[in-house]
């Protein structure tokens, strides 16, 4: 239970060691309010209500500002993401390219349905787009891919297709040696695992889900490590992330 008191200014949790009682005013009170907007969010279907220059986005605001900050800094020459959906993100990464000046987007779908495709591919950032039908795991798929990165390319890839932990560990392991050193593969929607029990969930979403692939993946995998991105600006409290991504930037060391 937590009851929130504005005019008194603090938040009260019940927990598994009991009660506790915290400033409004401090992270702590942040984290836990977030946390039950969250879960609020997903119940009531938050996400699906945004658009990116015309094309849905099923992303949380935040999540796609964060995205911006990291590519920003990151500077990709070629931005992969898996599941294209409305396109919505595609389309948003593709305005990040166009106005760094710099990058591209592949996108890969099992199904891009005619109309999404029509829509994308009359979009005005379709030249910064290009598609790949088919599973993101089948091996000519993937090595199809990896055809249309140049040498020297810098890699970003994001994976928001099908989320089974076994799926994405099969992508991991597909796409993360596309991703070059000190860039990201980033697996969306390990949300899953603290919304397990809400609406449109299953009963194995507490360990079938994209956050333990990833911190499966780099127990496999020294030359990657899951990491915080850090905030390029902030003279706030809050330095953690409010995310359908947790434990989801999974960057290349060497």
């Amino acid at each position: 239970m937590i009851q929130i008191d504005l005019e008194g200014g603090t938040v009260t949790v019940d927990g598994p060691d009991g009660r506790k009682t915290v400033p409004l005013a401090s992270a702590e009170a942040f984290a836990i309010v977030s946390d039950a907007w969250l879960r609020a969010g997903w119940d009531t279907k938050y996400v699906y209500s945004f658009a990116w220059m015309g094309r849905p986005v099923i992303q949380l605001p935040e999540d796609m500002v964060r995205i911006q900050e990291v590519i920003h800094a990151v500077q990709p020459d070629v931005i992969i993401e898996t599941g294209v959906a409305h396109g919505g993100s595609l389309v948003f990464y593709a305005s990040l390219c166009k106005a760094m000046d710099r990058g591209r987007v592949i996108g890969i779908d099992i199904e891009i349905r005619p109309h999404n495709r029509k829509a994308i591919e009359a979009h005005p950032l379709f030249p910064f787009i290009t598609l790949v039908e088919g599973s993101s795991i089948d091996p000519t798929i993937v090595e199809k891919v990896r055809s249309l990165v140049k040498p020297g390319e810098r890699v970003m890839v994001l994976l928001d297709s099908c989320h089974t932990k076994d799926h994405v560990l099969a992508e991991l392991e597909a796409y993360a040696p596309m991703v070059s050193v000190g860039s990201y593969i980033v697996a969306t929607d390990g949300i899953m695992e603290q919304v397990a029990g809400g609406p449109r969930t299953q009963g194995d979403w507490t360990w079938n889900n994209p956050r333990r692939a990833a911190r499966e993946f780099v127990s496999r995998h020294p030359t990657f490590t899951i990491v915080e991105p850090q905030f390029p600006f902030n003279e706030g409290m809050v330095t953690g992330r409010v995310t359908y991504w947790p434990d989801g930037f999974i960057k290349r060391l060497r």
